[in-house]
């Protein structure tokens, strides 16, 4: 009995590497100090725990440098070094430096928002749900078996519900977290559901190995293998914000603090996004005939609806210009669903990966370039209309020029440089795969999203309406402000190095 029992016990012992883990470890630990922290600390001494967030979250991103000379496993199964739970790889590192870097960016925004708030946010619990949700965050790319992932994938997800409805006694506040809340706990029903038919069929949850069985599941199991497969990625689909699962988007924007609403356009998207590469290229890419046309054509409504949606917000409705960066949004995830659709069509499926990775980064620091403008015109304009940018140029040049740049970014016109180039790079992918059609109607709504993002603006150099407001930029609002505008800028003048570095080497 117990020479049986020792092959299976070495088989479960897996390594551990602190090193490759210690990014999202960190943030984790972080986020328990600031928890105990807060029951000790005075009110008078909370802003302590938002200055020990942002430099924990540098701190992890830091940890990133020891990890860039090679690829690093661990929890791999002993005997089996190519099946691990955890790889610290490019394409994970790359990852991880968007969702930390998008963390820090919105926990600068946040300092300022807690203070302006007065005590109508919670700091000790706003800290620590927003550090464990980046330390899921973290966590999932580097993610190589399913369990992982799905934790991971709800590690991040389930601080941002109660983010998103922290606001005690604000009714549009609790409505949006509901809604979030509902739509990802029916996504990953969908997508544990579908996890557990592969499994059924496979019998490993790795994906390297679920990669190798699925292709020669037996014929009977054929079309369970498929249906986990399709409802795997569906439950994704919800994640990214993919139409039809996008209906939670606007409201769950404007009910949640601006900041979160920002962490949730980049960070959010991010995770949604990663584990679509996941399990797509790295675990079902012998079925890329179903997950490929399926991801083209989502691909496609969801640009178009996101585009739309952002075309009818009128200028004067309370609260227009974070749902039109809400549907804006949603119009940017269809973009970024197209390589990972063309990677379903060539063989090459690393490079068009890789435009997925480097239209992410682009999107990553224009977006929370354009939030933290509009955190900044939040403060004396409560309504955050867009037609209360009007003007901006008079009272706060650099701001109005700023995010002009970052519109024009979004839109991919000059000086906009990176955005454009980030258009083209997703544009090829699309045409190299054949996908002509899709191809066609990116640059269809391409021109369509030109419309909304000029008119945005053109309005900050109007003159203003009556007396002009003045905006006081504090510090962590300028820091936001000027890393987002220093990086779309640096990116704007060397484009090439973003595709090289995003898709070098990335499984």
């Amino acid at each position: 009995m117990s020479a049986l029992a020792q092959p299976l016990a070495e088989t479960a012992v897996q390594s551990v590497d602190w090193l490759a883990i210690a990014p999202p470890t960190l943030t984790a630990v972080v986020a328990l100090v600031v928890l105990v922290a807060d029951l000790f600390l005075p009110a008078a001494r909370k802003a302590l725990l938002g200055w020990t967030s942002v430099a924990g979250l540098a701190a992890s991103a830091l940890l990133l440098l020891p990890l860039l000379p090679g690829d690093r496993d661990t929890f791999c199964l002993t005997g089996r070094p190519g099946v691990c739970s955890y790889s610290a790889d490019r394409f994970t590192l790359v990852i991880q430096l968007l969702v930390l870097g998008g963390a820090l960016l919105a926990a600068l925004l946040s300092v300022t928002a807690l203070k302006d708030a007065r005590g109508g946010l919670p700091e000790g619990e706003y800290w620590f749900l927003l550090l464990s949700s980046a330390a899921g965050a973290a966590l999932l790319p580097a993610s190589r078996d399913l369990a992982t992932l799905i934790v991971a994938l709800e590690v991040a997800s389930l601080p941002a519900f109660a983010l998103v409805g922290l606001r005690h006694g604000d009714r549009r506040s609790s409505d949006a977290a509901l809604k979030f809340f509902l739509s990802s706990v029916t996504a990953t029903a969908v997508s544990l559901l579908g996890i557990s038919f592969v499994y059924a069929t496979t019998g490993t949850l790795y994906l390297t190995q679920v990669a190798d069985r699925i292709q020669h599941v037996d014929g009977q199991l054929h079309t369970l293998a498929q249906t986990g497969v399709v409802l795997t990625l569906v439950g994704f689909a919800f994640k990214t914000a993919a139409v039809p699962f996008h209906f939670w988007v606007p409201d769950t924007y404007v009910g949640a603090p601006l900041p979160i609403a920002a962490y949730l356009s980049v960070v959010g998207k991010a995770v949604g996004f990663t584990g679509l590469i996941l399990v797509t290229v790295v675990g079902f890419p012998s079925y890329g005939d179903v997950w490929g046309p399926a991801l083209a054509v989502l691909a496609a409504l969801t640009m178009t609806v996101g585009n739309v949606g952002a075309l009818r917000q009128r200028a004067t409705r309370v609260y227009s210009a974070v749902r039109l960066l809400a549907w804006s949004s949603v119009g940017q995830a269809g973009y970024l669903l197209v390589p990972i659709a063309a990677a379903g069509y060539t063989k090459d499926a690393q490079k068009t990966i890789g435009s997925t990775v480097a239209y992410a980064l682009m999107y990553a620091a224009v977006n929370l370039g354009a939030f933290a403008v509009a955190a900044l015109v939040g403060r004396t304009r409560r309504s955050n209309r867009v037609a209360d940018y009007r003007g901006l140029y008079a009272t706060n040049p650099l701001t109005a020029l700023l995010m002009a740049f970052f519109l024009l970014c979004l839109a991919g016109l000059p000086p906009g440089v990176i955005g454009l180039f980030a258009k083209v790079t997703v544009f090829s992918a699309a045409v190299d795969a054949g996908l002509g059609w899709l191809a066609v109607v990116m640059a269809v709504n391409v021109v369509i999203a030109l419309f909304y993002y000029l008119q945005w603006a053109a309005l900050l150099f109007r003159a203003p309406e009556g007396e002009a407001a003045r905006h006081r930029v504090p510090a962590p609002l300028t820091a936001a402000i000027s890393l987002t505008a220093v990086l779309g800028i640096a990116l704007s003048g060397a484009p090439q190095l973003v595709l090289r570095f995003a898709s070098t080497g990335l499984f």
